[in-house]
């Protein structure tokens, strides 16, 4: 049965055969396509300060995707696409990567496992992950709060008033 997938992508650090992070990204969808997940829609990349202690900006995109994978058989094809672009398990957390590969969203609605759990539990309060996602599905519902994607960016990026 095919699903629908919402991945979140991002490289910030230069691959020796596909280069700068932008095309680390485009490369990574070349190799989803390549597995058999069909790519419905990405966004174009943007760039976005690191989390943690990479000094290294990212290039972030989000995609719609296509597959008959289960969750967890898409996120082991990710873990494996990550590790052929030479990401290594371990290591400091949050630190410069070649490829980092979540699934955000799924048209199944919510999944919780040992090893995924859907949503993507931070992506509420990403720019950098909000922002390329409501640019091809803005109107794509979290299951957990029935808020779309446009409305979480929104939510997220209203000015605030500073404290008196």
């Amino acid at each position: 049965m095919r699903q629908r997938y919402l991945i979140a992508l991002g490289s910030n650090k230069r691959h020796h055969r596909h280069g700068a992070p932008g095309r680390v990204l485009d490369a990574a969808l070349a190799a989803l396509e390549g597995e058999g997940v069909r790519v419905m829609a990405a966004a174009p990349a943007m760039q976005s300060p690191p989390l943690g202690p990479s000094k290294r900006r990212y290039a972030n995109s989000a995609a719609l995707v296509e597959s008959d994978l289960a969750p967890e058989e898409l996120l082991n094809l990710l873990k494996r696409i990550e590790r052929d672009f030479g990401r290594r398990s371990g290591g400091q957390r949050w630190s410069s990567r070649v490829l980092d590969l979540d699934i955000v969203l799924w048209s199944g609605g919510a999944w919780s496992s040992a090893n995924l759990t859907i949503p993507h539990q931070s992506f509420r309060m990403r720019d950098f992950v909000l922002a390329p996602a409501r640019q091809i599905c803005r109107s794509w519902r979290d299951p957990i709060t029935g808020l779309s994607l446009n409305h979480l960016y929104a939510r997220l990026t209203r000015p605030r008033r500073l404290p008196r």
